[in-house]
């Protein structure tokens, strides 16, 4: 029998993916002790480092992350294994295109790969994710430019912080045609879609997407009706 009565013999040796896992919430407490008002928990070293790990991640509180924590305990160690590849290797391999910023696993990613894209229209985007969002609406067929954020003096994200140079050389060698600005419309979103439209409306033309969004509200979180209707609608950038 275990320190607390419990049977060593059925919980004290193998993998939790390997049997029928244990019934988690009778034994995880934390509560304070009564002799010294320290906290105890049953939380395990090892398990107690994941889920404090997992807490890092966006969107992610305590109780999911306990949630995910037991729920990665139960599977079977070589899926574990495969999740732990799959998060190195993401790390180690995804970078940014060398074009226009977006996230690739190559020098060019495969949207600037593509022969098929117009190569004389860009669409400015501030993060990748904003990409992810208007490929799901399969309305444009250009190609994209990532500038890697917003101009933000609060933060201290000036134009130069921001891949904008680089924009500039695209436009000049390419012969782009039209520039369309897709930058989420928060105050930090419209100073850069202003200033992008003054510095760019000498060389091309320069439109922005019309939103049927909200003030404040981010591209990654619109549907793809939205998204298609928004493209459809853009507009010219008064310089």
């Amino acid at each position: 029998m275990g320190e607390h009565g419990e049977g060593v013999g059925d919980w004290g040796t193998g993998r939790l993916g390997d049997r029928k896992p244990y019934p988690f919430s009778r034994t995880i407490v934390t509560h304070p002790s009564r002799q010294t008002g320290a906290k105890i928990t049953a939380y395990t070293r090892p398990l107690a480092n994941l889920i404090e790990q997992l807490q890092r991640l966006p969107g992610v509180g305590p109780k999911s992350a306990q949630r995910l924590a037991l729920h990665i305990l139960k599977r079977s160690l070589p899926e574990v294994e495969q999740l732990a590849k799959a998060l190195i290797d993401a790390k180690q391999q995804v970078g940014f295109c060398q074009v226009c910023f977006h996230l690739a696993a190559e020098p060019t990613c495969e949207i600037c790969q593509n022969s098929q894209r117009d190569d004389h229209t860009i669409c400015v985007v501030a993060d990748s994710r904003d990409v992810i969002a208007l490929e799901r609406t399969r309305e444009y067929h250009g190609k994209y430019h990532v500038l890697g954020g917003v101009i933000s003096p609060m933060d201290g994200i000036g134009p130069e912080q921001l891949n904008i140079s680089s924009l500039l050389q695209r436009i000049n060698r390419q012969d782009v045609k039209e520039v369309i600005v897709a930058v989420s419309p928060t105050v930090e979103g419209e100073t850069t879609t202003l200033y992008l439209g003054r510095l760019i409306s000498p060389l091309t033309k320069v439109t922005r997407i019309a939103f049927g969004l909200p003030m404040g509200g981010d591209l990654e979180y619109a549907d793809e009706l939205t998204l298609g209707r928004a493209l459809e609608g853009r507009r010219v950038v008064d310089a």
